[in-house]
């Protein structure tokens, strides 16, 4: 953020006491100076403690609001700013105890050379069993939904559920099936939304829907979605801002790479959860689909499978290592991830925000391959030209240099504008020729293209993938809570793997993600439908659904039952009538 930011949050000077800025001085301060490169990270000034009881409180329904229309209690709320935890190191505004100096400590100096890199990683022969395992069993989109929100998932959101309604004295007893029924209809509200989500259930017709109003009763629905919890009260770390969603990270995350293809190239990058309620770690960000909200890190495969992430807390409540800012130490916590599955030769890519010549050589010792761009000074003093004499060169031009001890290699190419890129195992060559947009003469242009630039160009885009995909379809039912949007943004995250696995496996039938989503909240809610309380319900979902031929996939049964069409003993069934078929009566079953 630009100096008047600063000077908005600082005020004219600290002296006995900081005065705290309001949020939409901020903003105002941001939209004044748009030009500005330099970034920093404003948040909602954070409750002493997170895990305390208060913070199962309401923080206000979200249901129809945007970014754009944010409430005054948001908008006049107290903020901090802090850098992004990505760049240099930084100080909080608030008074601190003087600290006693420390002699610094001299680097030793780098020694650059004009020369390619000569790198020494091993080539990529890792094959991957567990796909190939997936590709034989031929999953469902709910059975791949499956994988991640499996039955152990399922089985402790009941019980924590249950466990906090009973310490309210609230006799919930949420089964695993009425669970479904609540993830179905927020899986349903990303491609059916309404301005209130009670009008799911109203009998208006140009509001009902029948297969919401059939599968849970409303006041049900609104009871279980109150009372949804992830971790027990009574032991909440209470240096963990997101202690109460804690137990629910680990699981995903165990289940995300669990499930994971296993690649070589992967990305790491920031994605945003949208929220606009006066709790929590909320981050403001410029040049983002999503300015306010939950920073998330993470880290994917080049096609935006989610393998690992983490809510950014701020260096307020993360320590980052002595050695890198917080945004370094997140990726070093990315790979020892993914090495958990077997230290590989695995090429990571990032953005400026994370690159520095320190974390290349962290990388490089841990055996891991990375690419990035990078600022000017994260170079080390790395003596490349000048980006005003580069400018001056033609399009296409590039300088760059090497480091003798540890082979890596920082170079500035001259593009729309200059890119300074760093890396510890792709070099210039082979140079190629590529297609640029002119502006000025409104045309394409052939210019000189080093191959670490292609090589980024080319894989740095598997968070963006990631978020593409989420944003289509999202969560639109938001809780009161202020972890709900949260959750919601969890449950997009899994059914985008689901549909990147299915992409990878079902080659030959594959649906897209709208198609995907859709089958597996129909399933969800025909499935698990409480029947004994319908009261007025008829054959007639369960005849509508047989014919719209969309998502009708046969599965094996354990037990053995009678065709719904020639009635002889079969066992498959067709997941989502719930009717067991004979694969040769399937398509006969659907169309007559």
């Amino acid at each position: 953020m630009a100096s008047t930011s600063r000077d908005v949050i600082a005020g004219r000077g600290i002296h006995s006491k900081v005065k705290s800025a309001k949020l939409l001085e901020v903003l105002n301060a941001m939209e004044e100076e748009e030009s500005n490169s330099n970034r920093e990270e404003i948040f909602i000034a954070p409750p002493d403690n997170a895990a305390g009881e208060f913070t199962d409180e309401d923080s206000g329904d979200e249901d129809g609001q945007r970014g754009a229309h944010l409430p005054g209690s948001v908008l006049h709320a107290s903020v901090l700013c802090e850098d992004s935890g990505t760049g240099e190191d930084n100080d909080d505004l608030e008074l601190q105890p003087a600290k006693k100096r420390q002699k610094a400590v001299v680097k030793p100096q780098r020694i650059w050379t004009k020369r390619d890199i000569r790198p020494d990683f091993g080539s990529w022969t890792a094959s991957d069993p567990h796909i190939e395992d997936l590709k034989s069993q031929e999953l469902s989109p709910v059975g791949l939904f499956e994988l991640f929100f499996d039955e152990g998932t399922i089985n402790f959101i009941v019980n924590e559920t249950n466990r906090y309604a009973w310490q309210k004295n609230v006799n919930l007893s949420l089964t695993a099936q009425e669970l479904k029924c609540v993830l179905g209809i927020l899986i349903l509200s990303g491609y059916i939304s309404y301005p209130r989500r009670r009008m799911f259930w109203e009998t208006s017709p140009d509001s009902h829907h029948h297969l919401v109003a059939d599968a849970i009763r409303r006041d049900r629905f609104e009871l279980i979605f109150s009372y949804l919890h992830f971790a027990d009260n009574n032991e909440l770390d209470a240096g963990d801002r997101f202690a109460k969603v804690r137990p629910l990270i680990i699981r995903m995350n165990c289940n995300f790479q669990k499930h994971a293809p296993l690649e070589e190239f992967y990305s790491f990058g920031e994605s945003m959860c949208e929220y606009f309620g006066h709790r929590g770690s909320k981050q403001l960000h410029r040049g983002k689909p999503v300015r306010l909200g939950y920073k998330i890190w993470c880290g994917t495969t080049s096609r935006g499978y989610l393998v690992w992430f983490e809510p950014s807390q701020g260096t307020l409540f993360t320590k980052p290592d002595r050695s890198l800012d917080l945004g370094g130490s997140m990726v070093i916590k990315f790979v020892d991830a993914l090495q958990e599955r077997g230290f590989l030769p695995y090429h990571i890519f990032f953005d400026k925000v994370f690159t520095s010549v320190k974390l290349m050589s962290i990388l490089r010792k841990k055996g891991v391959k990375a690419t990035g761009t990078v600022r000017e000074y994260r170079t080390e003093r790395c003596p490349l030209k000048d980006p005003k004499e580069l400018k001056k060169m033609k399009r296409g031009s590039f300088d760059y240099k090497v480091d003798e001890s540890e082979e890596i290699i920082v170079c500035r190419w001259h593009d729309s504008s200059v890119v300074n890129i760093c890396s510890n195992a792709v070099g210039i060559e082979p140079v190629r020729l590529t297609s640029r947009h002119s502006g000025a003469t409104k045309t394409r242009t052939q210019v000189h293209q080093p191959s670490l630039v292609k090589l980024y160009q080319e894989k740095v885009g598997g968070v963006g993938r990631m978020d593409q995909n989420i944003a289509k379809y999202k969560v639109k039912i938001r809780g009161m809570k202020w972890y709900s949007s949260f959750i919601g943004y969890v449950i997009d995250a899994a059914l985008n793997n689901a549909w990147q696995l299915h992409r990878i496996c079902c080659q030959d039938a594959q649906v897209d993600l709208l198609a995907f989503r859709r089958y597996v909240a129909c399933v969800y809610l025909e499935s698990n439908a409480d029947t004994t309380s319908q009261g007025r319900r008829s054959r007639r979902l369960e005849t509508e659904s047989r014919f719209d031929m969309v998502g009708h996939w046969i599965i094996h049964q354990d037990k053995r039952t009678r065709c719904a069409l020639c009635h002889s003993q079969t066992n498959t069934r067709c997941e989502k009538c719930q009717k067991g078929v004979h694969a040769k009566c399937f398509r006969e079953y659907h169309i007559r």
